[in-house]
């Protein structure tokens, strides 16, 4: 190890595009679009995730020679604002301590709740020696300058074992997620539910098309550029109905940049609901596709149509995710609702650790009762799912709140 470099990079151009993407694929067993060089790299150009929005770059790479051997995504955050997972529990107890919260060390693709989180490191390197080196290297960083705790979010549960082992402790929250049993159909899908949800959910679709509008799938290449355009409209509307709780993260620019960049554009799936022409949507949502995976990013809508919304962002995806082999479906983060069409609650692991001792041992005694408490609510949440008795839904292993221990 004695010949490796470390260099921290403000920004992700800093690494070649080939290197680093060499890395991604062969890390992570499935594709992930959120990780890739190009992604990143149009958060940052677009003006999405910079240092005046509260997000710095900081990427860490560890070189032998001109070879990046490894890579830690990470951002300087100056908030807790497009992480979806709440500490601002831990930032009251900083405060209640006299310990300064902010900045903080986020390791996530920005402003996307997406499962996966991992360091990239190269095959044939010593994994577990790898990541407690990069840890190292972090607590180093985080004692020099100050900062109170790093944080790994939404984490590849491959890679799990080997940051916990280097000292990392696991919280565990909840997201929801169709899986495919192996559903041939959607009237497989709709045959796992109890009587009266079927009815509901027939009704549902129905009202959309009732109201004279049809859904049609866009997928890749067959998106024209403009379409995009539409779809940052439908995104910066849906973001202003809430004012200033509105989640408006990207730029323009960066929905430009998916429309342009082909590498990024074959990723994108819309949904456009229209009256006849599916180049003049109504409503719209995006889903980005990798593998065998489809994520729900953003949605909005021109017109108010009694369970639009479920049709355009669960019913036609789940559709199209049946008849195109996808087996896992992720529909954002939040929202209830969710769980009425199908979608199963699934442990999601953050990792943590803390420079400051006192900080440090308050959570760290308090985490295994938390997580123990969120295992519960994951079964209590999935034993009222609107299933049939013999239907047996997808679930992921269940966390043993004793690892976190």
């Amino acid at each position: 190890m004695a010949e490796l470099q470390a260099r921290w990079h403000q920004g992700i151009a800093g690494i070649p595009e080939a290197a680093w993407d060499g890395l991604l694929e062969a890390a992570c067993a499935q594709e992930l679009p959120f990780y890739r060089w190009r992604w990143l790299q149009q958060l940052e150009a677009s003006g999405s995730i910079v240092p005046h929005q509260g997000w710095q770059p900081l990427h860490l790479g560890l070189w032998r020679g001109g070879e990046l051997v490894a890579a830690a995504p990470l951002y300087l955050k100056g908030h807790s604002y497009g992480e979806f997972v709440f500490d601002q529990s831990f930032a009251q107890l900083a405060g209640q301590l006299g310990l300064r919260y902010y900045p903080k060390l986020v390791g996530m693709s920005p402003v996307s709740p997406v499962q996966g989180y991992r360091f990239l490191i190269a095959p044939g390197e010593d994994a577990a020696a790898v990541t407690a080196l990069l840890l190292q290297l972090i607590d180093r960083f985080c004692a020099e300058q100050g900062i109170l705790s790093c944080n790994f979010l939404y984490v590849d549960p491959s890679w799990q074992p080997l940051a916990e082992a280097a000292g990392c402790m696991a919280w565990v929250n909840q997201q929801s997620q169709w899986s495919n049993p192996g559903h041939g159909d959607f009237a497989g899908y709709l045959a796992s539910f109890n009587a009266n949800q079927r009815r509901n959910i027939k009704r549902e679709r129905k009202a959309v098309a009732a109201a004279g509008l049809a859904v049609e799938p866009l997928v890749g290449e067959a998106i024209a550029p403009e379409l995009v355009g539409r779809m940052h409209d439908f995104y910066e509307q849906h973001c202003a109905r809430w004012g200033p709780w509105g989640s408006k993260y990207l730029s323009e620019e960066f929905f430009s940049a998916l429309a342009e960049d082909p590498t990024l554009r074959r990723h994108l799936v819309l949904f456009s609901a229209h009256r006849g022409d599916p180049a003049e949507p109504v409503a719209m949502s995006l889903c980005v596709r990798g593998g065998d995976h489809l994520w729900g990013r953003y949605w909005g809508s021109d017109v108010e149509i009694d369970c639009l919304h479920f049709e355009v962002c669960y019913y036609a995806p789940i559709e199209w995710a049946i008849a195109n082999g996808i087996r896992h479906f992720d529909p954002g983060a939040g929202g209830s609702h969710k769980r009425r069409r199908g979608f199963v609650a699934q442990p999601r692991v953050s990792l943590h650790r803390w420079s400051d001792p006192r900080f440090g041992a308050i959570l760290r005694d308090w985490l295994p009762g938390a997580n123990a408490e969120m295992a519960r609510e994951i079964e209590a949440i999935n034993a009222e799912l609107p299933f049939t008795a013999a239907y047996d839904p997808p679930h992921a292993p269940a966390f043993r709140p004793e690892s976190a221990a």
